[in-house]
């Protein structure tokens, strides 16, 4: 994923159509990752949160976390929920 700097990135490649907010605290990087939704069984255009985590700053994320974000995204897709 390109650094942009924001609090609010786009997402690219295999995480596609996902939205990352990034913060920091507590000497770590928070990642909150969502989609947008159009969809009117939520009532009108929403950001779902699809899944987060924490991590030291200037270290990836794992591909452990990525496939987990990419599956609860599919799954909402599919099912309008997440279940864990």
């Amino acid at each position: 994923m390109p650094s942009g700097g924001g609090k609010w990135e786009v997402m690219h490649g295999e995480m596609a159509g996902l939205y990352e907010i990034r913060v920091q605290g507590q000497g770590q990087n928070h990642r909150l990752f969502c989609l947008l939704d159009r969809g009117t069984d939520l009532g009108g255009p929403s950001i779902v949160c699809i899944g987060g985590l924490s991590k030291p700053p200037r270290q990836a994320a794992s591909d452990r976390d990525y496939r987990r974000v990419k599956l609860y995204a599919a799954e909402f897709r599919r099912r309008r929920s997440v279940l864990e």
